[in-house]
């Protein structure tokens, strides 16, 4: 459910896409110039936002390339199990957080803070604030 496309030679590193389904971030883009009449490729490297999985694909520049709608929010942990139990800091909702990398998880503490994304309908914590 992508809000906005772009040119694939208009991606910058630290851009959001969509690559095959999945929102990912650029790492490494680089635009080639073909001959007299051709058109300009931009090879694209990038690492998915929830899995961590490297994907590289070429476009033709003028392509388009959807960017996925990325919120991010602050909240506070109510409790730590299987799942993590979270209070949003603006809204006062509660909810549960499935996802969530065992490094992070480590850090947690009851009462602590952390920021946490919303990546097209998926809720991932991404640090200890």
């Amino acid at each position: 459910m992508a809000f906005k496309t772009i040119n694939a030679n208009e991606a910058k590193v630290g851009t959001n896409i969509i690559i095959d389904g999945v929102p990912c971030v650029v790492k490494k883009i680089d635009i080639s110039k073909t001959g007299k009449h051709g058109h300009s490729k931009a090879r694209i490297e990038a690492v998915g936002i929830i899995n961590d999985q490297k994907k590289v694909f070429v476009k033709p520049g003028h392509d388009k390339i959807e960017v996925p709608l990325v919120e991010k929010k602050k909240a506070q942990v109510l409790s730590i199990g299987e799942k993590i139990s979270v209070m949003d800091l603006e809204s006062f909702e509660t909810f549960e957080i499935i996802s969530c990398p065992e490094e992070i998880k480590s850090e947690l503490e009851e009462g602590c803070q952390i920021e946490y994304w919303n990546v097209e309908g998926i809720t991932i914590v991404k640090r200890k604030i």
